[in-house]
């Protein structure tokens, strides 16, 4: 056990330098970038010893054909086969922004490219709550119910860990199209699917088993467009579906899949931000719009923290097809309604996360004192659907991976959502866990950075165990403790506009290729607390001559006097922030963790 004011102590954020791959960092000086862009790159991309360029300078030239994904020619043969035909055709999502970009990049390409009827197509997203994650039960009920039925069901972002559903399907004369990125059980793809469509298959030649299911979709309609050219069915001048990579940069970032050397998933995000600032649908129009006109051009942050959250948020506490409904609004009048849904929801679940938040920490006090190596709380009012996000605050708190359990909609069972820390791949630990107490842990599913769980209510001591079993299996004697890792710290003449446009050469950023982080003493010359209730800082900070605007958002509760003043000196992690008002741009530092200095 540890005693409370060791505790207080060894959780409190540090500040310190990210590690250095020197020999990446030689290797990029030698090419060219600048020493700065050299720094960001050695501080994330440690042992890459491939190409830089695509990387530093995404193309699609840098993507792999379609067909190096095993079982693609197959799947994608089987989908054309039921546009000939004129089958009924499912198109069964994930309720996440991965699924429902998934969801837009099937639909549009069956009607708007195959010329498919929309009354053939039958949109099939479960419930978070009442369906849960995959091809739930319920689902596969919704889809034998339905009139006509579909003869084929495809699926994007699930579907590799649901043989027995698909099984059903199967029965019943609906052949299923899984394509996923999920990995796979240890048993491999579905027997009962047509065609699994996975990077993450052993047998799979695809050289990036990273990139997120709504790029599979993509992948696998895109053959499936080649195929009906090749047929003669569709016209080779038929248009690729190059405009639905916007889609595909959305669920990319939202879904947190690598950011870091994945040249697939970087060129799909460059070149997705360039369409979606081009504004040709609604949907970008109505949230630039909400947003406000400082907002363009939207970068990955605006994918990752505005629109993904509120696409999500539907999902998290109702049924997810108002999210859908405004990712395919054709005017701007539909758009901006089913947003205005989008952000009402999204401002439930903020609440409703805080609460939960609050909660779940003081849970997670008495596993920081027995200095177990994760946190698994148990929530018995929690929303499941905002486990995720609070499982991402406490491993943002207290440095280790952390799983936050609910309540699930099946009498016994809970649900619940893990977040991962950096050197633990937590679908493997839940793999470990599974081995270590099947009955204890019957469903699983996840990568490396997030994962999902359902649990038997008689059986959480024994998961909880087995859990942390596996999880310190794989962490050895690592120390755990929140970490704030930076990129160094930087000159004052190095803060400018000059410098961030220097940095943001080297986007997109996202998982595993974090936004650059600088830390450094600074003189407050003023501040003073903004927001609704006080809880943001606005600084005024020196560091030699020149001043520089900051913003530290949460920096306080409501109603708490910050523990210094105008004289003092602060320690700061700090972003570089581009500050747009009314047609101008200047620099402003964005705070992520402070402490004073003696």
């Amino acid at each position: 056990m540890t005693d409370p004011l060791d505790l207080h102590e060894r959780l409190k954020p540090r500040i310190q330098p990210r590690p250095r791959d020197e020999a990446l960092y030689a290797r990029a000086r030698s090419e060219g970038l600048t020493e700065l862009q050299a720094r960001v790159l050695a501080g994330r991309l440690a042992g890459y010893r491939g190409e830089l360029a695509p990387l530093v300078s995404p193309s699609l030239r840098h993507l792999a054909h379609p067909e190096r994904l095993a079982d693609a020619r197959r799947a994608a043969e089987r989908i054309a086969r039921a546009v000939v035909d004129g089958e009924h055709v499912g198109i069964l999502t994930d309720y996440d922004v991965d699924g429902i970009t998934s969801h837009v990049v099937i639909r549009r390409t069956l009607v708007e490219l195959f010329g498919v009827p929309e009354a053939r197509l039958h949109s099939l997203i479960g419930h978070r709550i009442h369906d849960g994650y995959g091809i739930s039960l319920p689902l596969v009920e919704r889809t034998l119910s339905l009139a006509p039925r579909p003869s084929l069901v495809i699926t994007a972002d699930c579907g590799s860990s649901d043989e027995p559903r698909i099984a059903r399907l199967k029965a019943a004369g609906i052949e299923v199209v899984v394509s996923d990125h999920h990995a796979l059980p240890v048993e491999g793809p579905p027997p009962s699917a047509y065609a699994t469509v996975n990077p993450t298959r052993n047998d799979c030649d695809y050289p990036d088993p990273t990139i997120a299911g709504c790029m599979v979709a993509w992948l696998t309609m895109s053959l499936a467009r080649q195929v009906l050219i090749e047929w003669g069915v569709l016209p080779a001048s038929t248009p690729k579906l190059s405009p639905w990579l916007s889609y595909v940069a959305l669920g990319t970032v939202a879904d947190c899949v690598s950011l870091g050397g994945s040249a697939a998933n970087r060129a799909v995000v460059s070149h997705g931000l360039t369409l979606i600032n081009r504004m040709d649908a609604a949907c970008w129009r109505a949230m630039a719009a909400r947003l406000g006109d400082d907002s363009v051009p939207f970068d990955a942050e605006t994918l990752a923290f505005q629109m993904g959250p509120r696409i999500n948020a539907r999902s998290r506490l109702d049924d997810p097809y108002a999210a859908l409904h405004f990712m395919l609004a054709e005017d701007d009048a539909i758009a901006h309604r089913h947003l205005e849904t989008l952000d009402q929801d999204n401002q439930s679940r903020k609440a409703i996360e805080a609460e939960m938040t609050e909660q779940a920490r003081a849970l997670a006090m008495a596993p920081l004192t027995a200095d177990e190596p994760a946190i698994v709380v148990f929530l018995e009012s929690g929303h499941p659907g905002v486990q995720g996000i609070v499982a991402s605050r406490l491993v943002q708190a207290f440095g280790r991976p952390t799983l936050v359990l609910t309540p699930a909609a099946a009498p016994g069972m809970l649900t619940g959502s893990g977040r991962s820390i950096e050197g633990l791949h937590l679908r493997d630990a839940l793999q470990r866990t599974s081995e270590l107490a099947p009955e204890a842990l019957p469903r699983f599913g996840g990568h490396r950075g997030a994962a999902g769980v359902g649990v038997p209510v008689d059986r959480l001591g024994e998961f909880r165990a087995a859990f942390l079993q596996a999880v310190a299996e794989q962490l050895g004697d690592t120390e755990l403790y929140p970490r704030v890792f930076t990129d160094g710290e930087l000159a004052p003449h190095q803060l400018s506009l000059a410098t961030l446009a220097e940095l943001e050469v080297l986007g997109p950023y996202g998982r595993e290729f974090d936004a650059p982080l600088f830390e450094g003493e600074f003189l407050i010359e003023a501040l003073r607390p903004v927001g609704a209730d006080g809880s943001h800082l606005m600084l005024e900070l020196s560091a030699g001559a020149a001043a520089t605007r900051a913003i530290w958002f949460r920096a306080l509760t409501p109603g708490e006097i910050p523990a210094f003043g105008v004289g003092d000196r602060l320690r700061c992690a700090y972003k570089l922030n581009r500050n747009r008002w009314r047609g101008r741009e200047s620099l402003q530092l964005m705070i992520e963790h402070a402490e004073r200095t003696p």
